[in-house]
């Protein structure tokens, strides 16, 4: 299981792929690096609503699978395919973040020193030797 935050870029519709089969395509844009990466992720069969409640530009949390498949073109040469496949989306904000979702901010934007948040609950001084983790 992976997981990841970004903007909301494109939302397309369903599609029927087969009579048993269908996929709706999406693509969340990631910020958390100098180079913003556009990434394509795919929702199938009882899954393609999950992206209804959410608007281009919205901050989403995705939480995905990644799959590999072999195939076989008609003339025998054999390829690879990768796909990250959604199965929950969350908005970011609030909420999200107080249950360990990743802030709009990534993980630069997080407190990420304990010492200072332990020395502000506290100023006396501590006899313990034990370490924070």
């Amino acid at each position: 299981m992976f997981k990841i935050s970004g903007i909301l870029k494109v939302k397309n519709d369903t599609v029927q792929v087969s009579e048993k089969f269908s996929k709706r395509e999406f693509v969340l844009t990631d910020n958390a690096s100098m180079y913003p990466q556009d990434i394509l992720f795919q929702l199938t069969q009882d899954k393609c609503s999950l992206i209804d409640g959410f608007n281009l530009q919205d901050q989403i949390e995705v939480s995905f699978n990644l799959r590999g498949r072999e195939w076989t073109n008609p003339q025998g040469e054999v390829r690879y395919f990768n796909t990250l496949e959604a199965w929950r989306i969350e908005r970011v904000g609030a909420a999200s973040s107080m249950s360990g979702g990743i802030p709009a901010g990534g993980p630069t934007a997080m407190n990420l020193d304990p010492v200072a948040s332990a020395s502000s609950a506290s100023t006396a001084p501590s006899d313990d030797d034990d370490l924070p983790f």
